[in-house]
């Protein structure tokens, strides 16, 4: 009597995969199951101190702000609170899509990310849109600045701030892929660039005013905010484009596709053809399933043995991959989808081809 174990009871005949079992007792693909605690712990880490570092900045830039009457600074407040609100966002998106699959989400939580990235790029338009506004007031009626410097030093702060902490979010994003962190540094990073601009903007009007006073130079403060305010837009679109890519799954970057293809292209003569490769990203999760086509004589378990060995190279090299693999008997037929990715030379093929037709022939006249 043949007995199946937990292991062997899988997602159908898709290949080997390396499974466990979620809360409900559904089982599951591991390579879908949470990323290593190390590396969560780690993102989970920057993602509070981007909270920790934007809500300093804020309560600082706020203060400061009104004791100046700069437009410019207290738009930079409103910039790092919708910092503040971004990390927020990204923190727990980072949590929950490192949640284990369940019944209800059997791929995972990944997409969760791309949401939070999506919305953090929206967070950054807002903000841009309200210093443009605030800043076109200020230049129809302006004020007099005042304890300018305190407005540099704090503005000097915060460059050096966020230039820290947004490098940390890219180095660890880029490491474990994640679209919340990545959006998250970005948004530190339009701050970086709003920061500098006021800072330069605040110099050059307190210099003026010592060197020039019979000039007024007032109007460079909003005119920073909005030039600032066009680098974000900037950010904000390129942030939003990339999301929209991963909700609507499109294929990941060219290079892993191109790795992918030759990977499987090593693979000729044991597979015969590779057609119907779709990949698709959820988070920092990669779907890719795939059909392949081998000798028909060969038998369940040497095909089972490729499809393992090609699970385990494509996971090492993208990390969260999960593959799927169907595989087929190379009988002849030849349909227009695995000609497509056949790897036989034009007369191997042909002599298939005839071989499978006298076949048929054979067996209607044995009929």
């Amino acid at each position: 009597m043949l007995t199946c174990n937990r292991r062997c009871r899988t997602y159908g005949a898709v290949g080997p995969k390396a499974t466990d079992y979620d809360s409900v007792g559904t089982q599951v693909p591991r390579s879908l199951i949470s990323l290593d605690m190390d590396i969560q712990k780690q993102k989970i880490s920057v993602a509070l101190l981007s909270v920790a570092s934007n809500c300093t900045l804020v309560i600082l830039k706020l203060i400061t702000g009104i004791l100046t009457g700069s437009i410019s600074i207290l738009s930079e407040a409103a910039h790092s609170s919708m910092d503040l609100i971004a990390s927020i966002i990204a923190f727990f998106a980072v949590r929950i899509s490192a949640r284990r699959p369940d019944a209800e989400h059997p791929f995972g939580h990944g997409k969760v990310e791309d949401i939070s990235a999506l919305a953090e790029a929206l967070l950054i338009v807002i903000a841009a849109v309200w210093i443009v506004v605030e800043a076109v007031n200020k230049i129809i009626a302006p004020q007099p600045l005042e304890t300018i410097d305190w407005g540099i030093a704090v503005m000097l702060l915060s460059v050096v701030a966020n230039i820290v902490v947004s490098q940390l979010l890219f180095t660890v994003g880029k490491r474990t892929d994640s679209p919340a962190l990545i959006a998250d540094a970005w948004h530190l990073r339009t701050d970086v660039w709003t920061s500098a601009g006021v800072m330069v903007a605040l110099a050059i009007i307190w210099v003026g005013a010592r060197l020039f006073p019979q000039i007024n130079l007032t109007w460079i403060d909003p005119a920073a905010a909005i030039l600032v305010a066009i680098l974000i837009l900037r950010a904000a679109f390129t942030l939003t484009m990339g999301a929209i890519k991963d909700l609507i799954d499109t294929s990941p970057p060219a290079h892993e596709l191109y790795w992918l293809s030759n990977y499987l292209e090593s693979w000729y003569p044991t597979v015969r053809s590779i057609h119907r490769i779709r990949t698709r990203k959820s988070g920092a999760a990669r779907f890719i399933d795939l059909h392949i086509v081998v000798d028909p004589a060969m038998t369940v378990s040497d095909s089972h043995e490729i499809t393992e060995k090609m699970t385990a190279a494509v996971r090492e090299k993208l990390s969260g991959a999960d593959l799927t693999v169907h595989t087929e008997p190379c009988d002849g037929q030849c349909k227009k989808a695995c000609t497509s990715g056949c790897m036989l030379p034009s007369e191997e093929r042909r002599a298939i081809q005839q071989s499978a037709s006298a076949a048929v022939k054979k067996t209607g006249q044995a009929i």
